[in-house]
């Protein structure tokens, strides 16, 4: 006979007894556990965001410009991961959110130009600090409503006082056209009690391909720019 372990225990006595927001309730309160793997994505957070400031500011000397518009960053709030869970049927547990959540911590760097957001990327991953557990380009093969970005999925260590940990945090790249249509987008599709017609759909569809019509466009100008003589 299988014996369970004491957060097994907890999670059992909080499915049987109470409901979903009092469980989430549970989480933002109670849970030093929880509370104790925030803290750790937060100063995953802070570590790939230190990694960035110092891309920025060694490549606005190389370049004479800064290749990174903002850096943002954001920590999945307990509904969001409660949510999660539950949709894929799994444990809630702290131990479930470490092993099957890749995206808790995440952090998006927009850049200006589409050359910008390769070059930062592989900048990152050259590091040899970072591990890359996943990639998908959404910039080369969008996403079926036009939705573009790259996403990496990468594994990094925070140091501890007497310790070393890893951990995965989640870093999107895009263009400013890029996440201007995912921010309009996000608020269109997802305002509550709205079913967005298939015309709408449509007319997001096509700003999202103006969008990427925009970046090349743009990347032209720059590259051409570029190759113009200076003035002496």
């Amino acid at each position: 006979m299988e014996i369970m372990s004491d957060s097994q225990k907890i999670e059992q006595v909080l499915l049987s007894r109470l409901s979903k927001s009092e469980i989430k309730e549970w989480i933002k309160t109670y849970s030093a556990p929880y509370k104790e793997l925030m803290a750790y994505y937060r100063c995953a957070i802070m570590e790939i965001e230190t990694k960035f400031r110092v891309l920025s500011e060694e490549l606005s000397m190389q370049y004479d410009r800064n290749p990174i518009e903002t850096v943002k960053t954001r920590l999945k709030s307990p509904e969001a991961i409660l949510d999660k869970l539950t949709r894929r049927s799994l444990p809630i547990t702290v131990k479930s959110i470490e092993e099957n959540i890749n995206d808790v911590a995440g952090i998006r760097v927009i850049g200006t130009f589409l050359s910008d957001i390769y070059m930062l990327s592989n900048a990152l991953l050259k590091q040899d600090d970072i591990s890359l557990i996943k990639k998908k380009d959404y910039i080369s093969e969008p996403k079926e409503n036009g939705y573009r970005s790259l996403h990496l999925i990468i594994e990094t260590p925070i140091f501890l006082h007497n310790s070393k940990k890893y951990m995965k945090v989640e870093v999107q790249f895009r263009t400013i056209s890029m996440d201007w249509w995912a921010s309009a987008e996000h608020k269109i599709r997802y305002k509550k009690d709205i079913v967005v017609p298939d015309d709408i759909d449509r007319e997001l569809f096509e700003c999202a391909r103006l969008a990427s019509e925009l970046d090349m466009r743009m990347e032209r100008i720059q590259k051409a720019a570029m190759q113009r003589p200076k003035p002496i």
